[in-house]
């Protein structure tokens, strides 16, 4: 079991920043990947970024391209999530979860290839 807690959400004004970190215990392993995903009211989960503990790719959704930055802290066990010019649309619960990929490497941006989720942190944009 993987345990994942997220922390740093808020209210904030267009325009403006959060970052939010998500800590990870339990039976971790240098080959997952952790995700950041979100979901606004009525709308499907979605992928936000992604990056593995091991470093190399960590790609983005294309809405966040430019305004977001995933990061790690292996020592801390920690994975950031940078947010710049917050816009409304970006109002949403987001979720931190992990996944052990079969390939070495590899990171999903599909919601149902994370095996581990955390709570949840609301961010909330406004205009």
């Amino acid at each position: 079991q993987v345990q994942l807690v997220e922390r740093g959400g808020g209210l904030v004004q267009a325009g403006g920043s959060l970052r939010l970190s998500c800590a990870a215990s339990g039976r971790t392993s240098n080959n997952d990947v952790m995700g950041w995903f979100r979901q606004a009211p009525g709308k499907d989960r979605e992928f936000v970024a992604a990056i593995p503990w091991r470093g190399g790719s960590t790609p983005y959704a294309d809405s966040v391209k430019g305004r977001f930055t995933i990061s790690r802290d292996n020592a801390k066990n920690t994975v950031y999530l940078q947010m710049n010019s917050l816009k409304p649309e970006d109002t949403a619960v987001y979720y931190c979860a992990s996944d052990r990929p079969r390939t070495l490497g590899f990171v999903a941006r599909d919601v149902y290839a994370y095996d581990y989720w955390g709570q949840g942190t609301q961010v909330t944009v406004s205009s």
